[in-house]
């Protein structure tokens, strides 16, 4: 049966163990999602991905609305078939790209009018076309558009742009049911108010009386300090259902994480494990490391001696340190197949620690590690 099971919560925090079951098969949470943006995880192979241990990745609105377009995809059997990816698709509503472009963007009631990044042409992106769009891709869980407020933001803005991005939500809420009639997939609202709490409060109820499948936490992560990201996620989380998936966007920091976990967040995605590994940044038990450092020029050890990624199997950090160095197409793909597994392993192993009731005892060996 499809929907959202939960499974176990821990005794003595908020995390939970849980599994949404969809139309391309089950996620368990915590779960880390690999972003491919244009549908791709860039460097890698959907194969790859797979061998890493993802489960479920995410699309971007924005970008494959642009290109190839929508219907290309629908006419190709939709995002799944066009990538040969079998497993669940997120796909974002778009809304945050758009808004960033400034002043090739204008936000009207209707929806954004914007003009592309790619050739200028003037384009349009409502609600309805947001969930038409993720609808031609054929998505697994559809976002809702909304509008992320930049940090930091005056109360009256802020205030505005939430009334706006909840009468969007009833109407992307409208379309959805509208328009989709088989089970297995899911539509998600997301929770703004930049770091307002009253604000955040009415945004989650009325999202919850709207009544969507999953919801998530947006607007965090967009400059403000780390002590106000935790404090406004602690009692955004407090206030949604338990009986939902929760889904903080864009936050990927293994520290974040395993904070945001022990609230209580099911879901995560960020950028961070793709675009740091082509920067040279990898990610290890004992913390990041730069991998183009004189230090690694002879050391015959893996990334990470506990990885268990084709990467750490293989190749020694000298190698990696000579492809980076040399600007070698294959640096890319051996450093993003260490840090997605990294990622992906990371909630593996919270998975695990909640199942047997030590998640406390596991957050705390691994960041007393992780931060030496």
């Amino acid at each position: 049966m499809y929907g959202f099971n939960l499974l176990k919560t821990d005794g003595e925090t908020a995390a939970r163990l849980g599994v949404l079951h969809t139309a391309h098969g089950d996620v368990p949470t915590p779960i880390f999602m690999p972003v491919g943006t244009q549908g791709t995880v860039k460097a890698l192979t959907p194969e790859m991905v797979k061998e890493c241990g993802a489960r479920i990745i995410l699309g971007n609105t924005y970008h494959l609305f642009l290109r190839p377009g929508h219907e290309l995809v629908r006419e190709m059997g939709g995002l799944h078939r066009f990538m040969n990816w079998d497993r669940p698709i997120l796909t974002d509503s778009g809304g945050y790209q758009v808004f960033s472009l400034g002043k090739l963007r204008k936000i009207k009631e209707e929806g954004v009018h914007f003009q592309s990044h790619i050739d200028g042409s003037a384009r349009f992106l409502s609600p309805e076309k947001a969930v038409e769009i993720q609808n031609a891709l054929g998505s697994d869980i559809v976002m809702v558009l909304d509008e992320c407020p930049p940090y930091p933001s005056d109360y009256d803005y802020i205030g505005k742009s939430l009334d706006l991005t909840l009468r969007w939500a009833e109407r992307s809420r409208r379309a959805w049911t509208d328009t989709v009639s088989d089970s297995g997939r899911f539509q998600f609202g997301i929770v703004q108010g930049g770091m307002v709490k009253e604000l955040r409060h009415r945004a989650t109820a009325s999202l919850m009386e709207i009544g969507f499948d999953g919801y998530a936490i947006g607007g965090l992560s967009v400059g403000e300090p780390k002590h106000l990201m935790r404090e406004v996620l602690s009692y955004s989380v407090d206030w949604l259902p338990e009986d939902r998936p929760r889904y903080l966007m864009g936050v990927g920091k293994p520290d974040d994480i395993l904070d945001a976990v022990s609230r209580g967040v099911d879901m995560f995605d960020c950028v961070l494990p793709t675009r740091n590994a082509r920067n040279g940044q990898l990610f290890t038990r004992c913390g990041p490391i730069n991998i183009k450092r004189a230090e690694f020029s002879a050391d015959k050890g893996p990334i990470d001696k506990e990885c268990d990624c084709y990467t750490c199997q293989h190749y020694s950090r000298a190698y990696l340190r000579h492809l980076f160095n040399s600007k070698e197409i294959l640096s890319s793909v051996l450093n993003t197949i260490h840090n997605v597994r990294f990622f992906v392993k990371l909630l593996e192993d919270v998975r695990i620690a909640i199942e047997n009731g030590d998640f406390t005892t596991f957050k705390t060996e691994f960041m007393r590690r992780y931060e030496t």
